[in-house]
């Protein structure tokens, strides 16, 4: 919980660096009891002091509640060493009122009605459902992405079919064959959802990859993804631009990648036409998921586009999902959760998606809840560790103003669900609708 702006240990306090060593201490001291481990400013906080992800999220919450600040929330997945914190910590801001919306925020999430009772039962594929839509609403919202905390980017149905139009051409001047794999490592964006239309519409398979969550260990990543690449034979990757001077070794890695593209060349500027490849069936595969490789390589598992549709028509079934509903997700979009549960199935049943990057849940939990509350969300879905998180940093904490009414449905999945996790989650926000 954020601690009072008049903290004594405030911003003008980070220039000695004892009392957060001290921290960083303590808190390995906890999760590691017996280890003789000992922070020193240059010291990894992965590597050297064994903190992960979710031990980074409880760091910094204790970060902020001593020294009364808010750190960025780029510093969870920038921030390597507790030189770097420290840094952060003479940037940071006081502790902080409610987030704001955006403006599009307070227009958003148009209900609408008739027409809007119909979903696309007879398409027999994604690129189908997508066509669909757009011959219906192009201009209505489909996706609205918290780009930073008060600027949302917007876009249409009518927007996505554009942009995979032009990444599709751009593909097909690479020379890409039906059924050709394209490995797509991106963050959360709009560009992820323009590429992977954009894979489909040129005949070939998506296949999503996990991005570095950190700049500093991209190299190190990609050595660790490269059996991704090998096994499912990807012929272009599309990634960020930081990416592609290590092309030449990704090469090595994986001999059938030919090239390493990004977005911004896949959508800039007319490419010279180029014969459309035949329109795939409902066998016809959708994307090929890899599973995580904590337990071993990697797996693939296509998946057909009738495969995705019965899922995702059984959920909304399920779910009584429509139109008028609004789906608010941080969950990435590599995962099968975020990727099919919560933006596929927003596409399909024609309800706006609003989605934030995991690295902004994860040092901000609370930015979860108030975006349901500024678009009158409806539907979430997270694994239940998010629960459990939000618990932990927000009870007791200045809500005020929160107003969860709107809430429907919560789905809880991809890991073991705790009965207690929810109904410690149930009692905590149950004042707040």
């Amino acid at each position: 919980m954020p601690a009072s702006p008049q903290s004594s240990h405030g911003p003008s306090a980070a220039r000695d660096p004892a009392p957060l060593l001290a921290l960083i201490d303590a808190l390995v001291g906890e999760l590691q009891p017996g280890a003789r481990r000992q922070a020193t400013l240059d010291s990894q906080l992965d590597r050297d002091l064994g903190l992960d992800s979710l031990s980074r999220v409880e760091l910094l919450a204790r970060i902020e509640q001593h020294y009364g600040v808010r750190l960025r929330a780029e510093v969870l997945g920038m921030a390597q060493t507790p030189r770097e914190l420290l840094a952060a910590l003479g940037e940071s801001a006081a502790s902080h009122a409610p987030p704001r919306p955006p403006a599009e925020a307070v227009a958003d999430c148009e209900r609408a009605s008739g027409e809007d009772a119909e979903l696309p039962k007879d398409a027999g594929t994604l690129l189908e459902v997508l066509d669909w839509h757009l011959a219906r609403h192009p201009d209505r919202v489909h996706v609205r992405f918290y780009a930073s905390e008060d600027r949302l980017d917007t876009l249409t149905y009518a927007g996505l079919a554009e942009g995979a139009g032009q990444v599709a051409q751009a593909l097909r001047a690479l020379e890409m064959r039906a059924g050709d794999c394209v490995a797509l490592m991106l963050p959360s964006g709009l560009d992820f959802f323009r590429c992977f239309f954009g894979i489909l519409r040129a005949g070939a398979v998506p296949v999503p990859m996990y991005p570095p969550a950190r700049p500093a260990q991209i190299e190190e990543h990609l050595r660790r993804q490269a059996g991704i690449l090998r096994n499912c034979e990807a012929r272009v990757l599309i990634t960020f631009d930081r990416v592609r001077p290590l092309a030449r070794m990704l090469a090595g890695l994986s001999p059938a990648l030919v090239h390493v593209v990004t977005p911004e060349s896949l959508l800039d500027g007319p490419r010279p036409p180029a014969a459309e490849p035949p329109a795939p069936g409902a066998g016809g595969l959708a994307l090929i998921q890899y599973t995580s490789g904590s337990t071993g390589d990697p797996k693939g598992v296509a998946l057909s586009h009738g495969n995705l549709l019965a899922n995702i028509r059984a959920w909304g079934e399920a779910a009584a999902l429509t139109a008028s509903d609004v789906c608010v997700s941080w969950l990435p979009l590599y995962h099968d959760m975020g990727l099919i549960g919560t933006w596929l199935g927003s596409l399909y049943h024609g309800m706006p998606l609003i989605l934030m990057s995991p690295l902004d849940f994860l040092a901000r939990p609370e930015r979860w809840l108030w975006a349901i509350h500024h678009h009158r969300g409806t539907v979430t879905a997270a694994p239940n560790f998010a629960f459990d998180l939000c618990v932990k940093r927000l009870e007791g904490g200045d809500l005020a103003g929160l107003d969860l009414s709107t809430w429907r449905l919560a789905a809880n999945g991809a890991e073991p669900v705790d009965a207690d996790t929810l109904a410690r989650f149930a009692r905590v926000f149950a004042p707040y609708g």
